[in-house]
């Protein structure tokens, strides 16, 4: 008896590394959000429009959406460390080969396609880690792990910045190609699942979910569509405004590159928050409550950038740092609201079909944001499209974003 609780108490004390290890891995992940730094000086380099330079980001956040959920199939086939490592070796590649590119060509696949693919399959590997780890307390270990991917650009984007302004953006992509490759190797090497389930803190028993739709039957319900569209505005109106971040500083508010890449470091910092936050208010007021206060916070924000203009760096900061907080808020909205609507016990596939949302957000956010910059001349007329978006958001909630009534 003495003996199983010792090794209990260990197991509690050493399965924090697994959240220590998937934070620094989605470091690395997450500075695709950096990727406003690189945009001005790759439209200088090879004569690139607004709408061209978001294509890499565009292809990138793409197949990270198309990966995920396919990796989610095969990890507990191949076990967390070798999905991990492979995932690992192709964002290496990816950033590398980007470093040599002679065109946007060569930036779409070796960023976009190649990355965007190593951090599909390595993105829920750390997650998945700490969610079986921390069956007490998923999810505060899996916000802490996820944190990491929102937080990344404060650390990347200003060090992406210094490297540019020394070596340029080709050789920047070389030097982050290789720190990558080698950090997520090594930090993979020791992600496993309990050989067995993990006592925990005492009172904590699985409970069978009596709420449980399959994936063909989740998609039949008004309540899936009205998610679905409400994760497309959320991520569209949130990863447009990360992909303009650092020139809308330049052009609009007439910032330098420097202070630009700073403020995006900042507003990381409200991705970050974002996720814990809106996780911890979806728990105390529901998913239709927070996701109401998320779109509300989205057409102030919206709103308020009609009226900036240069030297505006307050309003600049206010409103992107809500932007860039409601996209965070809704990867931890979107998950908790899958599991509340429609169950547990097929969660992972549904999760997975829902992230597809995420994928048609970030190609309709940044075709969308590149395209008014050029017919236009200025990134302002996209905030007429997010406040808009956010109203239509709030109807649908209010109308058809409801609890399931499958067992009445």
């Amino acid at each position: 008896m003495i003996k199983n609780h010792h090794k209990n108490f260990v197991a509690n004390k050493k399965r924090y590394i697994y959240i220590l290890l998937g934070l620094i891995i989605n470091l690395c992940l997450g500075s695709v959000y950096s990727w406003s730094v690189f945009r001005k000086p790759l439209e200088q380099l090879f004569k690139l429009s607004a709408t061209e330079s978001s294509l890499p980001y565009m292809f990138f956040l793409v197949f990270y959406a198309i990966l995920m959920p396919l990796a989610g199939r095969v990890l507990d086939k191949f076990g967390p460390r070798m999905v991990s490592i492979v995932g690992g070796i192709l964002v290496g590649i990816g950033w590398i080969l980007a470093g040599f590119s002679n065109g946007l060509i060569n930036l779409i696949l070796g960023y976009g396609i190649i990355a965007g693919t190593g951090v599909g399959i390595t993105y829920g590997v750390p997650i998945a880690v700490s969610a079986k780890w921390f069956e007490d307390k998923r999810g505060f270990a899996v916000g802490l792990t996820v944190l990491g991917f929102g937080m990344s650009p404060l650390i990347t984007a200003p060090i992406a910045r210094k490297l540019i302004q020394m070596y340029g953006p080709l050789f920047t992509f070389r030097i982050l190609g290789v720190v990558f490759l080698i950090v997520i190797i090594l930090l993979s090497i020791p992600l496993k699942f309990p050989f067995r389930e993990v006592k925990t803190d005492e009172g904590v028993k699985a409970q069978k979910d009596k709420l449980s739709y399959s994936p063909s039957e989740m998609v039949k319900t008004k309540t899936f569509w009205a998610l679905w569209i409400c994760f497309v505005i959320g991520t569209l109106s949130g990863l447009m405004a990360i992909g303009i971040s650092s020139p809308v500083g330049q052009e609009i508010i007439k910032l330098s590159a420097e202070a630009a890449a700073v403020s995006v470091s900042i507003f990381a910092i409200f991705n970050g928050i974002g996720r814990p936050f809106f996780g911890w208010l979806t728990d105390k007021i529901t998913p239709r409550f927070a996701a109401i206060i998320n779109f509300s916070l989205m057409f102030l924000a919206s709103l308020s950038m009609l009226f900036a203009k240069e030297r505006m760096t307050l309003l600049f900061m206010i409103t992107f740092s809500l932007l860039w907080l409601s996209l965070g808020g809704w990867l931890s909205i979107a998950p908790a609201a899958t599991a509340q609507f429609f169950g547990t016990i097929h969660y992972s596939k549904n999760y997975g079909i829902l992230f597809t949302g995420y994928g048609v957000g970030a190609v309709l956010g940044n075709l969308m944001s590149g395209k008014i910059r050029d017919i236009f001349g200025s990134y302002i007329f996209n905030f007429y499209i997010t406040a808009i978006l956010s109203i239509i958001g709030i109807i649908i909630i209010l109308f058809y974003l409801k609890p399931t009534r499958k067992y009445e």
